[in-house]
């Protein structure tokens, strides 16, 4: 079921300055990455069956649901298999990360540690459900999960980086998470977002603990 919309009812319109950086930004991306896109999809086939796209529903702006894409990185009963795995998580609160986890593909671990895995976001950034920089989008369980005062996160559009992925990953807790995703929303301007996309670059290249 989906979370209504009455939930956070707050929801704050995404400026005209941050969907152009969003066009321009994912634009450029999916041009200039498009080599390694198509070398990461053969890849994936080659090496375990199943689609290369893995598709989720996460909770968007105002808690709507929509289709996030990644590249697959786990086996295709990985979503079946996650009930089991729950109490293995090593993240407190709904959010679920697990750090071995059994389900990633032989390929999937070196997706996951370069970010790879990631890369079909710029599609979610282009079609304007997910923008550059703003909360982390996660599972539509996991946003049921969580407190209602966490919910303050789905007040504005998700995104591919946040204060979280430069700061945080799993070494805070999921309080500690949510209170950065605020302290974002409090301070969203172009240079804040600038700074966030350049300071994701090297975190992504030398992490990598989250999902």
């Amino acid at each position: 079921s989906d979370i209504q919309h009455a939930e956070s009812p707050l929801i704050d319109p995404m400026p005209m300055w941050k969907r152009v950086m969003d066009i321009g930004c994912s634009t450029g991306a999916l041009i200039v990455l498009s080599p390694l896109l198509a070398a990461t999809a053969i890849a994936i086939k080659l090496t375990s069956p199943g689609p290369v796209i893995f598709r989720q529903q996460r909770s968007g702006l105002g808690g709507h649901p929509f289709t996030l894409y990644k590249f697959r990185t786990m086996c295709v009963d990985a979503e079946q298999q996650k009930q089991q795995l729950q109490q293995f998580s090593e993240q407190d609160g709904p959010a679920f990360k697990m750090k071995n986890d059994p389900r990633i593909t032989s390929i999937g671990n070196l997706l996951r540690k370069t970010s790879l895995d990631e890369l079909p976001q710029f599609w979610n950034v282009f079609k304007g459900n997910m923008t550059m920089v703003g909360p982390r989008p996660l599972p539509c369980d996991e946003t049921h999960a969580s407190d209602q005062w966490h919910k303050k996160r789905l007040d504005v559009t998700p995104g591919l980086t946040c204060i979280w992925q430069v700061e945080g990953r799993s070494r805070v807790t999921f309080d500690e998470w949510v209170r950065m995703d605020v302290r974002y929303i409090r301070k969203r301007t172009f240079l804040h977002d600038l700074k966030l996309i350049l300071k994701t670059i090297p975190a992504m290249l030398w992490k990598r603990n989250g999902q």
